[in-house]
């Protein structure tokens, strides 16, 4: 079941299906937001945003506008 990955709870890792036209979606290519790329949602700031997540082992910052751009599917192991 594919969801935006702004809607992904705390912890959960989930794979990247695809990511939205928009101006950012190089910069998001170029930090490692691939298709198939499985990633965590670390955690998110007191507010909400921006949310944290674990791309190939750093630690990636994004907004949630930003996090709207990419579609993700839950990781089949967890399925």
């Amino acid at each position: 079941m594919a969801q935006l990955l702004s809607e992904i709870a705390d912890g959960q890792e989930v794979r990247v299906i695809s990511i939205a036209s928009s101006v950012l979606r190089v910069k998001l290519l170029e930090m490692g937001l691939l298709a198939d790329q499985p990633i965590r949602v670390l955690f998110r700031a007191p507010l909400g945003d921006p949310m944290a997540i674990d791309v190939n082992g750093y630690v990636l910052s994004l907004r949630l506008s930003e996090a709207k751009l990419v579609t993700v599917s839950p990781n089949e192991e967890q399925a």
